[in-house]
């Protein structure tokens, strides 16, 4: 029996290759995204692996489109399996009184709020049907804190909160709920965090092989795919050269 899964931000890095090893392994898609181009050519791609896939075009700080877009899904595409909150950024690496607010904003209304606005509707429909695994994207800034990115680190220490509080409330209904925090992984990340700076986005990666998007991708599979007594609580994934959040060896 197929089953279904939601990802946001599905349309580049961790998101984009979930979706690639979930279309091979039995599940139909659920895309969510706000690069409508990059949806559709993703959709595309994933349709000749034989599987369905309904694509959601919205900006998920937007609490209005967010509702309305998981609203208007068939009931049959509501009876999803799996949540992956994938969507989430870093915008800027300054100091507290130097830091844009505009950054600030756009990270606590996409890491945290729009996670919650997403996890409310869908563990609703997990309730009705007394199961569902939900997957929270972290970091290892959730787990420790670095100059110049403190709202960073605080919305993966709120992203790593509220997977906790969200793993009790949700046991009793028979849903999952675990968290995969990764250390550097080389995706668009960087280039979003400098506003499209390739220059500096490179100077994060030199010197050490990061992880890659694929390989958290193959790891929440792995927390998916275990037996229905299993629940992975917590996954924790660093490069080898990097020892901590800010310890990393550049060795090559």
């Amino acid at each position: 029996m197929r089953k279904i899964a939601l990802i946001t931000g599905a349309t580049a890095g961790i998101g984009l290759e979930t979706a690639r090893i979930l279309s091979k392994n039995n599940f139909d898609l659920i895309l969510t995204g706000r690069r409508k181009d990059r949806l559709e050519l993703l959709k595309e791609e994933l349709i000749k692996e034989g599987c369905e896939i309904l694509t959601l075009n919205f900006d998920i700080q937007k609490k209005s489109e967010t509702d309305q877009a998981l609203n208007s899904l068939p009931e049959k595409w509501k009876a999803i399996d799996v949540l992956i909150n994938n969507a989430g950024l870093a915008a800027g690496l300054a100091s507290i009184d130097t830091a844009d607010v505009d950054d600030w904003e756009a990270m606590i209304d996409t890491n945290v709020k729009g996670l919650l606005y997403v996890s409310k509707l869908v563990s609703g429909w997990m309730i009705k049907r007394k199961q569902g695994h939900i997957i929270n994207i972290s970091s290892i800034a959730g787990k420790e804190s670095y100059p110049m990115g403190s709202v960073y680190c605080g919305t993966k220490h709120a992203v790593s909160a509220i997977s906790k509080s969200m793993r009790i409330e949700l046991a009793p209904h028979n849903i999952k709920v675990g968290t995969i925090s990764p250390g550097a992984v080389e995706t668009e990340f960087s280039t979003v965090r400098f506003k499209g700076n390739q220059e500096k986005a490179d100077k994060v990666y030199e010197g050490f092989t990061p992880l890659n998007a694929r390989d958290i991708a193959e790891s929440i599979y792995f927390v998916i795919s275990r037996p229905a007594h299993v629940n992975i609580d917590d996954l924790l994934i660093m490069p080898i050269s990097q020892a901590s959040a800010r310890d990393v060896f550049r060795n090559e």
